[in-house]
């Protein structure tokens, strides 16, 4: 047998060597690439190849839920504030290329996107799309609070939030359901146990850290970056929703808990009042949400939401505070307007302001205004036959909205600490007979209205 040349041998091998590198590279850039996003082309403007894949995986969503007829719209807070800087262009502009990626090629982790829940129902089908493209997705689910009740805690979960990733970028698409209220929310995001907490940086996701609560928003179809998007008509008013959007949901547990120790007034007298506690507090909150005054649930209401998610049959009224800051001096006029005359007026603005309104039969509203110092909160009482002053004190406290009696409403976020304030660690016990001038634990002493001031701090109806 003829002697085979050894460096004939070695240059095949080389050769081959090279050849299958070389369809190795090819395999990777033309196929692998394209199916996970790795490589893409620059967009227009953009000044890394970075920047380009948050604009391509943006356009790849925007493609996959059109394909599907999602209705989507833009809630990233930090786009939108870049959007809102150029409102007016944006609106104006024509529908041509743009010179540059200026928004979607902003550098972020992610792009956040609202969807309505009763806009869409069929997930499955957008999953396999979605994983054809080359994105990974996650899909987040917890109970459903509209289904929780007095009588029945279904446990029944629903979608909150859902994760796709492509490539560096994920898009977080925020699943907001219509409350009885007449308002949008959105649940926290919380991973269950066998999640990938890895998949994207879940802490840095804006509207993951907590439920929150906002009105059905106007929408406006622009053209930002070379793509179509529907974004709030008005991105400022969105933002600045977004910031004091919190949102605390009703003790149910706690409630059923609590009246298994304490039966529930069932008596007609008890569902007449409720009834008209509900209808007064909707009325006072039309009003003051036309004179755009920031008010909370305060006192016994604040408690009887609370404590047992319900108002206190045996209480007789409606309780709300409102920072002295955004008083107006239109609240009187129009709470008469509204069918409610003033009860009476103690104290004054710059001093202890309480207003009274009577409602229905003997169901009255009483508004307690709140003074702020470096350390605490306050709101003052006075003694209409003897002029004394008082004070109830309590810790500094910021505002969370919550679902009451059908309505959207403030409570304060800290609302354990308040309660205790007012009601001291025995809030749990119902008490019938309450002395406002001795009983709350947060009550001092306040001096005594000067006698040539009564005619102006002692006013009664």
């Amino acid at each position: 047998m003829q002697k085979i040349n050894r460096n004939v041998v070695l240059a095949l091998l080389s050769l081959t060597s090279l050849v299958f590198l070389l369809f190795q590279l090819c395999y990777y850039k033309f196929y692998l690439s394209q199916k996970n996003g790795a490589a893409f082309s620059k967009v227009r403007g953009s000044q890394s190849g970075q920047d380009s894949t948050r604009w391509h995986v943006v356009r790849k969503f925007l493609g996959l839920i059109s394909s599907h007829n999602i209705p989507v719209y833009l809630i990233d807070p930090l786009i939108l504030g870049l959007v809102d800087k150029d409102i007016e262009q944006i609106r104006s502009s024509p529908d041509g290329p743009s010179p540059e990626c200026k928004y979607f090629c902003a550098p972020r982790d992610f792009t956040t996107f609202a969807l309505l829940d009763k806009t869409w129902k069929h997930e499955v089908g957008l999953f396999r799309t979605a994983e054809k493209m080359g994105f990974q997705w996650l899909k987040i689910i917890n109970k459903d609070p509209r289904l929780d009740g007095m009588d029945d805690l279904s446990g029944m979960e629903i979608p909150l939030h859902y994760i796709f990733k492509l490539a560096s970028h994920a898009i977080h698409l925020v699943v907001f359901y219509e409350r009885s209220g007449n308002f949008l929310w959105h649940g926290p995001l919380r991973l269950k146990q066998h999640m990938d907490r890895k998949f994207v940086p879940f802490r840095k996701l804006h509207f993951g850290r907590y439920p929150g609560a906002y009105e059905k928003p106007e929408l406006l179809l622009v053209s930002i970056d070379d793509l179509k998007v529907q974004i709030p008509k008005n991105p400022s008013s969105f933002l600045q929703e977004m910031s004091h959007s919190r949102f605390l949901e009703c003790r149910y547990r706690e409630a059923r808990a609590f009246f298994q120790l304490y039966p529930d007034d069932a008596s007609l007298d008890a569902v007449e009042f409720r009834k008209k506690a509900k209808s007064l507090l909707h009325l006072a909150a039309l009003t003051l949400n036309n004179l755009g005054v920031k008010f909370w649930l305060s006192s016994g209401t604040c408690l009887g939401w609370y404590r047992q998610c319900n108002v206190i049959p045996h209480s007789k009224d409606v309780d709300l505070g409102i920072f002295i800051r955004d008083y107006k001096a239109d609240i009187i006029p129009a709470f008469q307007k509204a069918g409610l005359p003033l009860k009476h007026k103690f104290g004054k603005v710059e001093d202890s302001l309480e207003l009274s309104f009577q409602g229905e039969d003997d169901v009255k509203l009483d508004i307690f205004f709140f003074y702020e110092e470096d350390d605490h909160i306050w709101n003052g009482g006075t003694q209409a036959k003897s002029g004394k002053k008082f004070k109830y004190l309590f810790p500094k406290f910021t505002l969370c909205w919550t679902e009451f009696v059908e309505l959207k409403v403030h409570v304060p976020c800290e609302t354990l600490q308040y309660v205790e304030a007012n009601y001291g660690p025995e809030w749990k016990v119902p008490v019938k007979t309450w002395d406002w001038k001795s009983s709350p634990s947060n009550v001092q002493d306040n001096g005594v209205w000067p006698v040539d001031e009564w005619d102006d701090v002692i006013q009664i109806y």
